[in-house]
């Protein structure tokens, strides 16, 4: 299935109007008859009478030698138009290119390059649409795109077929730009990985083939690096007069439908979420800024339940769609034929597709967190790593981001080791990995800090992805076997409020986290105050919370997040921003267990001229008890 190409019914009109405004060198204006036959067949032709339409223009041809051949493109026009291009070919054989002028020309040329894609001749259409002294009106664009990508497709041109595509991207909307998509990633996804790979490694920054390259790398299978987050300027500049405390950007539905299940495996979860997505709307209303009205549907935690809470949301009036929150609930939605109200997905979709056009994704990437602690490190001029995981799906994925984005920025991992998931002795894991030893005598393992045991090695240091129980295990086990080296962690590490004597194993590993559990980010209500209130905001589902904090604080700014890139939302678990895929990313900060405590590292977030109720949160990376299905990083 591709992509339409365009209705030809206002140029039919358009063109004839051009003919009797008009003479040709050598010919006399058009007579008054002349001008009411052509006005039948135009009325004829906006009114879908196509074949008549042919028939009359074809009649004008025969009566008019003087604009016979543009009667006879006009006549061409109306038989394609109603799926009869075929009848067509043998008046196109009759016209002379050089007789047609202005849009005529390429109009008759793209007629010419779709009927030899009918007939199998793509070198001819190919030709015809890859002109370089042929200006094209904006209008034609489109369809001179679409037909080249079918002649560079049918001709074995796959990369060639996708770019072209990728220039139609911004023309296209609602099923024909979703289509276009799929076709974009059939057509990069028939190169190899190795050419495809290749082709990524020469590109530079801000390529547009950049992230298609590596969204169809990812599309089979293979763990890319991704850019990291470009963010240039806040949303929310106050914009003055008026009268309200509406900040640039800002575009508020009036009716919003919040999609989560209110019973089952995934209640918890839901609980969390819908509480902060509701103190967030609470807290908005200090402001003058509208606020939508609010309806939840309840989709029970299924597939099926999913699309019904949505369709059922979208006939009660709703204008946006908050949920639903399962990986495989997002993927049915967006397997919908059409989505006819957007959609603020708080997962992603468990099939790897592409957000639907409307769509955009919020969710819980382990991805992320591993891609930026290979940030952290190399910018700390680390460029060696040894990743010790447990094996959680959240981990396997956090790892596998850690070493691809380690690598694309000159780094190498060393050596990687999978924590076995009962017992807790890791000497053999250790011992395995062949880490360097401290150069001076590591304290005895109870004094303290594994991580300053010692003078480290070189540029090396490790990454971890665990929870808290497992790395207070491992942790002292590498002070005794004298691994001195800097740890780094995902969020995971942390259990999400403090416990000094529990936590005190874990001095001096640094680990990315949200910073509102750190009251890091200016402008957002504190979090212990919120805690106090909310048991939902406490501990382990904190992130949770903060998640629906932000996804209630994303509504009125998901249109300026993908339509201004580099523009970010400043909130509770870092900075937010939309790539041209509708994915909102998040950049987490970083924080240090110093004496048992976690305290951020660089005192707090500064965003000037933020509004307090303007937090955003991305997805929480341990929700604690999230199954799997809900949250990916469970």
């Amino acid at each position: 299935m591709r992509p339409s190409l365009p209705a030809l019914g206002p140029i039919l009109l358009l063109a004839a109007t051009l003919i009797l405004g008009s003479c040709v060198p050598g010919n006399t204006k058009p007579t008054p008859a002349e001008i009411a036959a052509a006005d039948s067949a135009a009325a004829l032709a906006t009114q879908g009478r196509f074949d008549q339409a042919a028939q009359a223009y074809l009649a004008l041809a025969s009566q008019y030698d003087g604009h016979a051949d543009r009667y006879r493109l006009l006549a061409a026009e109306a038989w394609r138009e109603e799926g009869k291009i075929e009848t067509a070919a043998p008046i196109l054989a009759q016209i002379k290119r050089a007789n047609l002028q202005g849009d005529d020309a390429v109009r008759f040329d793209l007629l010419r390059a779709e009927l030899a894609l009918r007939h199998h001749d793509a070198a001819t259409a190919l030709q015809l649409t890859t002109q370089p002294t042929v200006a094209v009106p904006d209008k034609l664009q489109f369809r001179l795109f679409e037909l080249r990508a079918q002649a560079q497709a049918a001709t074995g041109d796959h990369w060639g077929a996708a770019r072209t595509r990728v220039q139609m991207d911004d023309r296209l909307q609602g099923m024909d730009r979703a289509e276009n998509r799929k076709q974009i990633l059939a057509q990069l996804t028939r190169l190899d990985v190795a050419s495809l790979k290749q082709r990524a490694a020469a590109m530079k920054p801000g390529d547009r083939m950049l992230s298609w390259t590596n969204e169809a790398l990812t599309q089979l299978g293979v763990t890319v690096a991704q850019a990291p987050p470009s963010l240039q300027q806040p949303v929310g500049t106050l914009v003055p007069g008026t009268g309200a405390e509406v900040r640039e950007g800002y575009k508020m539905p009036a009716h919003v439908a919040l999609l989560l299940p209110e019973n089952g495996v995934y209640a918890a979860a839901s609980n969390a979420i819908r509480e902060g997505f509701f103190a967030a709307y609470a807290e908005d209303a200090r402001t003058r800024a509208p606020r939508a009205s609010v309806r939840i549907y309840d989709t029970h935690g299924s597939n099926d339940g999913a699309v019904k809470a949505y369709q059922q949301a979208t006939s009660d009036g709703a204008q946006l769609v908050v949920g639903p929150l399962t990986r495989g609930e997002v993927a049915a939605l967006f397997a919908q034929p059409t989505l006819p109200v957007p959609v603020l997905a708080l997962n992603h979709p468990d099939n790897r597709q592409l957000p639907a056009t409307d769509a955009s994704e919020f969710g819980l990437l382990p991805e992320t967190e591993g891609a930026q602690a290979a940030d952290h490190m190399i910018e700390r001029g680390l460029h060696q790593a040894y990743v010790v995981i447990s094996g959680d799906d959240f981990a396997q994925r956090a790892a596998s981001a850690f070493k691809a984005e380690l690598i694309a920025r000159g780094g190498e991992v060393s050596g990687m080791a999978t924590l076995p998931a009962t017992g807790a002795t890791y000497t053999g894991v250790i011992a395995s990995l062949q880490l360097p030893p401290a150069t001076t005598p590591a304290p005895d393992a109870a004094a303290g800090n594994p991580a300053d045991a010692g003078a480290p090695a070189g540029n090396a240091g490790i990454f971890i992805s665990m929870r808290p129980n497992q790395a207070r295990l491992l942790l002292p086990q590498l002070q005794i076997a004298r691994v001195a080296l800097p740890v780094f962690a995902t969020s995971h590490v942390y259990a999400g409020s403090d416990n000094p004597t529990a936590d005190g194993d874990l001095n001096g590993v640094e680990f990315c986290d949200a910073p509102w559990l750190f009251d890091a980010q200016p402008g957002l209500p504190r979090h212990d105050d919120v805690a106090n209130l909310l048991p939902a905001a406490r501990d382990g589902s904190a992130r949770l919370f903060a998640f629906g904090m932000d996804a209630w604080n994303l509504v009125p700014y998901l249109d300026w997040l993908r339509s201004h890139p580099g523009s970010y939302l400043p909130g509770a678990s870092g900075q937010l921003t939309a790539d041209q895929f509708g994915r909102i990313s998040r950049v987490l900060i970083w924080a240090k267990f110093q004496n048992g405590l976690a305290r951020p590292l660089g005192g707090s977030l500064q965003v000037d001229d933020l509004p307090a109720q303007s937090g955003a949160v991305a997805a929480p990376a341990d929700g604690g008890s999230v199954p799997a299905a809900a949250a990916s990083t469970h």
